[in-house]
């Protein structure tokens, strides 16, 4: 009689985590990564139309926060949603379905002729932005090699720079050519509704994930995929484990797990990082194309100075990448974290044109330096039965600040102009480099596949 015996979910989790790193981490890579920055691209996006239909529609700065803080709150139900749907339906799944809700909800964007219409797309293109990131960070979390699984992250989180500078690129070039520019912009934001379907039939599915809901001859199936292409042989066959399959067999226990005695104290301090570096992202990065046009400079020369500023990310990306494998997840975030408040503060006060581009520039670097660390460390401290969720409450909780903050900023703005603006964002910086100490730092450990 044949062997039949399956793999354990622990030597399954033991071989993902010896494989060297195959064009197959590198396909997992790069077909989440364009996702992620097609995210960006759309979030990007925005701040430039809202420069422009600012000037078009004679927008108040009301409407104009309105505009992009409805898209926020979608995110923030779409990363909670998101992360429980990815740990009962799986990673892959979900993610190629928040692809596709806000490639329709963007593309369809470029055909509105008022505020209404826009503001309920908006909201439909963040309940797809909000439940992707959580979700693809989560997904190649769990492919990763434990002693490159931090760095690749920040890779993956890397691919926010190439979206927003795409969409800088969008904004210097293709919004300021003509009164449609804004419609011809959001034309080519519906992309990830036809990537949806390559990652729908172009990537696999997690096998930490297979394995937790007890699939473990498709989980091995992949990982054995795996091990061919790196000419590895798998692991010998063992008796299957018997059903301590996840921690938590509910969304409601999913949630109230989030807040037992092992728990409560990181998911805590994960929420604060998660509110604080929101705001003060979001707050800054939406506005700065305004506040550059409020400041006198015209919107072609205003666009051209964010392209610039924007640049900065992926050198930020570069080095908290290397660092977050040397130094560890919360020095590199909390390092990253301090730099942003420092740059937050110079920025605010710039008064020339060199001063704007240089501050500007190491806040984007610092900002999007300590998103990376943010992002690595997010799915590393729950188990794979929590991790969708806990990675997803966490974006969803940030997710509110990100309401706020489009809102807040021009009444920050007319009480004391950019330096107070700033310097609350630099507050809240320093409240999220406090709060990464309380996390779990699992640099080299492997993921705990409960």
């Amino acid at each position: 009689m044949a062997n039949t015996a399956l793999p354990s979910r622990t030597s399954l989790a033991q071989r993902l985590d010896v494989l060297p790193f195959t064009r197959r981490h590198l396909r997992v890579l790069s077909g989440s990564g364009v996702g992620w920055a097609l995210d960006a691209m759309d979030v990007g996006l925005i701040s430039f139309i809202i420069a422009a239909l600012t000037q078009q529609w004679d927008l108040s700065k009301g409407e104009a926060g309105l505009i992009a803080s409805i898209g926020f709150v979608g995110m923030a139900l779409g990363a909670t949603l998101g992360g429980l749907l990815a740990d009962r339906f799986g990673r892959r799944q979900v993610f190629a379905l928040t692809l596709l809700v806000y490639g329709v909800a963007t593309g369809a964007s470029a055909l509105v002729g008022g505020v209404a219409a826009l503001l309920v797309l908006r909201f439909f293109v963040g309940l797809g932005l909000g439940a992707e990131l959580p979700v693809a960070s989560t997904y190649v979390s769990e492919f990763a090699p434990a002693r490159i699984r931090g760095r690749l992250i920040v890779i993956l989180e890397a691919f926010w720079a190439v979206g927003w500078t795409a969409s800088a690129l969008i904004g210097f070039l293709v919004i300021p050519a003509s009164e449609s520019g804004w419609r011809w912009a959001f034309a080519v934001g519906a992309i990830p509704a036809v990537y949806a379907l390559i990652v729908r039939w172009g990537l696999p599915e997690s096998p930490r994930w297979l394995a937790s809901r007890g699939r473990i001859a498709e989980a091995d199936r992949i990982v054995s995929a795996f091990e061919a292409e790196a000419g590895m042989t798998a692991a010998p066959a063992i008796r299957k484990e018997p059903a301590s399959r996840a921690i938590a067999a509910t969304a409601g226990a999913r949630l109230a797990t989030l807040w037992n005695r092992e728990f409560r104290v990181r998911t805590l301090c994960l929420w604060l990082v998660w509110l604080s570096v929101n705001f003060a992202y979001y707050g800054a990065f939406i506005w700065i194309p305004s506040i550059l046009v409020d400041a006198g400079f015209d919107l072609v020369r205003s666009f051209g100075f964010t392209l610039i500023i924007t640049l900065a990310q992926l050198p930020g990306y570069a080095v908290a990448a290397w660092l977050i494998e040397v130094w560890g997840r919360r020095v590199t975030l909390s390092v990253f974290l301090l730099g942003s408040a420092v740059s937050a503060v110079l920025f605010g006060t710039a008064s020339t044109e060199a001063a704007i581009i240089a501050t500007g520039m190491a806040l984007s670097f610092f900002n999007l330096g300590a998103w990376g660390a943010l992002y690595a460390v997010t799915p590393e401290i729950y188990p794979t039965s929590l991790r969708g969720t806990g990675a997803g409450w966490a974006a969803g909780i940030g997710r509110i600040a990100s309401v706020v903050a489009p809102i807040a900023a021009p009444v920050l703005l007319l009480a004391g102009g950019a330096p107070v603006l700033f310097v609350v964002f630099a507050a809240c910086f320093l409240l999220a480099a406090g709060a990464s100490w309380g996390l779990v730092d699992r640099r080299g450990a492997a993921l705990d596949d409960r």
